[in-house]
């Protein structure tokens, strides 16, 4: 299930006061890098918010934070009485650590740090009243993602993942994480399913065909889309404007908007 702020606070961990008005969290995640897990984070938080809801994103990605990139914004934050300001575009409120340090700046964090910083971002970041707060987590199963779940205890997970197998084979590993950890797995995502030639409706299998179905099968969790290589969804990432927002009737858009329509309707949410 998607968590709510009653919830949040029933389980009786550290009190945040950033996410103390946010009703829901969303946290979308992969066992590998290269997936193409910001890509899906961005789009649906932005499906999101255009079907009226008020979004945050949270780029806990400390490492490499492409949500600045992807939303075309590079800004400091502001401070107003001891809480950081997030930033806003396209209807989000925005945090990352890609605010705070210069584009070129490696960050050479042990884990202890990475996790005092995602509680900063929680607990002192102005979110205010959200429907939904939706997490980047950074790929793999390491602090990032254990921080998260052991805050928002009863958050659910959106899994990224591509067709072949060695993608499939960290999934695995990421999915039994986080049930262990007590997560409701919300879905998965197949990323760069397949390439759709200009010259036909053929669709090539790049990196193999079904994968995410049959993950689907095995694990007993939704497969919520699979969505193709996309010439415009790349080009829109790199150019700071996802590609739910710069063209809202394309067919990857839609794609997006139907793994938004699907986790609401899942939870009884109503637009």
């Amino acid at each position: 299930m998607i968590v709510t702020k009653n919830e949040q606070t029933a389980t009786g961990q550290k009190h945040l006061p950033g996410i103390e008005s946010v009703e829901r969290f969303v946290a979308v995640a992969s066992g590998k890098g290269g997936v193409g897990k910001t890509t899906v984070a961005v789009n649906l938080a932005v499906a999101l918010a255009r079907r009226g809801l008020n979004v945050g994103l949270l780029d806990a990605d400390v490492y490499g934070p492409s949500v600045p990139t992807m939303l075309g914004l590079h800004v400091r934050p502001s401070t107003e009485e001891g809480m950081v300001e997030p930033p806003e575009r396209f209807g989000l409120k925005v945090m990352s650590v890609g605010f705070l340090i210069d584009e070129d700046q490696p960050v050479i964090w042990r884990g202890p740090m990475v996790s005092k910083m995602i509680m900063e971002f929680l607990g002192k970041i102005a979110w205010g009243a959200l429907d939904c707060l939706v997490v980047d987590l950074p790929p793999g199963t390491g602090d990032p993602s254990i921080t998260i779940a052991r805050v928002l205890p009863r958050a659910g997970v959106v899994i990224v993942t591509t067709p072949q197998s060695v993608a499939l084979a960290d999934v695995r590993k990421a999915v039994s994480m986080f049930r262990k950890l007590d997560k409701p797995i919300l879905g998965v995502v197949e990323n760069m399913a397949y390439f759709r030639c200009a010259h036909s409706d053929e669709k090539i299998p790049i990196f193999g065909m079904g994968g995410g179905e049959a993950l689907s099968r095995e694990l007993g969790i939704p497969l919520l889309a699979s969505v193709p290589i996309s010439l415009e969804l790349r080009e829109s990432g790199d150019n700071g404007m996802p590609l739910v927002q710069a063209q809202p009737d394309d067919p990857t858009s839609s794609l997006f908007g139907s793994i938004a329509d699907q986790l609401l309707a899942a939870h009884g949410v109503s637009v």
